[in-house]
């Protein structure tokens, strides 16, 4: 597995492999902060109060598939010296019109969706204060400051306070409601109740399973890791990411099975659901608690604002530079160099600028029906998209053979594959046609 030859494949001078060290920790906190939102915290939530802690082997399951699916990515930005878009151009033309499509629709409904998500907490702990809108837009006006002032080092370091506020809360309040142990235990083993299947799948693949997993490799690479030499670093700080984000799954069932399950009480569907959730906690242990977890609320909603902010404005300025490059001929190496001059790029500041202030006319409006639509349909297929073409650039000669996909790696990313797309397929079906 360790690269023993004088020069990688894209020319870059090769270096011993370096042993994995907690020291070295950082694109993994940054892609798990991003990729839980307050959604899907809602959305676990919901899953313990139906099932109690029945569905607890599913969190597991779907702790291993995303950090297989990170993995993938990371390997092969590391293996190839190449981005994750540069891969998928190399597969067809198809691949370009799509992430056209998708980046522009998505990021014009999810910058709404982020700006609202991050208001909500503060709304509900200063309530004589401003109110939705005004708190929306100043969270994402932040947010594009943050991102644009500040390079990936300062960007890392912020993210690991946000995900250590994250994990401090939510433990905390799985703690505070006393989790039985056994139960917990007993709800390792797989078993689908009456009614279960789809809040399973969404355990298994909707937590920490978004277009910020692609940006994984971008952030290895922004970090500094820029060949296979990074290899065992990249696989244990994708495993502490993902571990951490199970923990986080599992604290949230939890709650749902001990505070909400046993009372029948029902939370409202999306962000608003968590507030209804801190009303629960007051009720339940005082008002110290429930602006505790107001505070970490806060902490997941925003890490994932300031997560896309920089992470898919990033996947942007690569997918402009690759499309105006030649399809063939001699590639740039993907390492921090090219990250570092992305970063200061007008496609990336153009897509920040595109995140945040188109999406601030949609807090005064509907969404749009259409936009909807495309949003649902764009969104369902990106993960079953990202899964597939893993597996096809990593089973095929793109990647240097020592770093392809093992028998492991393409089971695990062909339950991912075809978990998306049952998952795209339940979504479709339940879009407002």
């Amino acid at each position: 597995m360790a690269e023993t030859s004088a020069t990688t494949e894209t020319g870059e001078p090769a270096s011993r492999p370096r042993k994995s060290s907690w020291k070295y920790i950082g694109p993994g906190i940054v892609v798990a902060a991003t990729g839980v939102g307050a959604g899907d915290l809602v959305a676990t939530l919901i899953a313990g109060s139906k099932f109690g802690y029945t569905l607890m082997w599913a969190a597991v399951i779907g702790c291993v598939v995303k950090i297989s699916l990170a993995e993938a990515a990371g390997r092969w930005h590391l293996a190839t010296g190449r981005t994750l878009f540069d891969g998928w151009r190399s597969i067809g033309a198809w691949t370009t019109v799509y992430f056209a499509i998708y980046v522009v629709v998505w990021g014009f409904i999810y910058g709404a969706t982020a700006m609202s998500s991050s208001a909500l907490p503060i709304v509900a702990l200063f309530p004589d204060g401003p109110g939705l809108k005004f708190w929306a837009i100043v969270t994402g006006l932040i947010g594009l400051a943050f991102v644009w002032f500040n390079r990936y080092a300062v960007f890392e370091k912020v993210m690991t306070v946000l995900i250590g506020i994250m994990f401090v809360v939510v433990v905390y309040v799985a703690a505070r409601v006393v989790p039985d142990v056994g139960a917990s235990f007993a709800g390792l083993v797989p078993v689908l109740p009456d009614g279960s299947l789809l809040y399973t799948l969404g355990l298994i693949g909707g937590v920490g399973g978004t277009i910020t997993m692609a940006a994984y490799g971008y952030w290895v690479n922004a970090k500094g890791w820029g060949n296979s030499s990074w290899m065992k670093v990249m696989r244990l700080d994708n495993r502490v990411a993902y571990i951490t984000t199970g923990i986080f799954v599992v604290a949230m069932l939890i709650v749902g099975a001990e505070l909400l399950h046993a009372s029948q009480i029902a939370l409202t569907s999306g962000d608003r659901g968590l507030i209804d959730l801190g009303k629960v906690l007051e009720d339940r242990f005082g008002a110290g608690t429930a602006k505790l977890f107001l505070v970490g609320f806060f902490a997941t909603s925003f890490s994932s604002l300031i997560g896309v902010w920089h992470g898919v404005s990033l996947m942007f300025a690569d997918f402009v530079e690759r499309f105006r490059a030649p399809a063939e001929g001699e590639k740039e190496h993907a390492g921090p160099a090219v990250v570092d001059r992305q970063q200061r790029s007008l496609p990336f500041r153009a897509y920040l600028l595109w995140l945040t202030f188109p999406p601030m006319t949609l807090l005064w409006l509907d969404e749009p029906f259409g936009l909807v639509i495309a949003y649902g349909v764009l969104g369902a297929f990106f993960m079953p998209f990202l899964a597939l073409t893993l597996l096809w650039l990593l089973n095929s000669s793109r990647t240097p053979r020592e770093w392809r996909n093992g028998w492991v790696s393409n089971g695990m990313l062909a339950l991912a594959g075809l978990l998306f797309i049952v998952l795209c397929v339940q979504q479709v079906r339940e879009l407002p046609w």
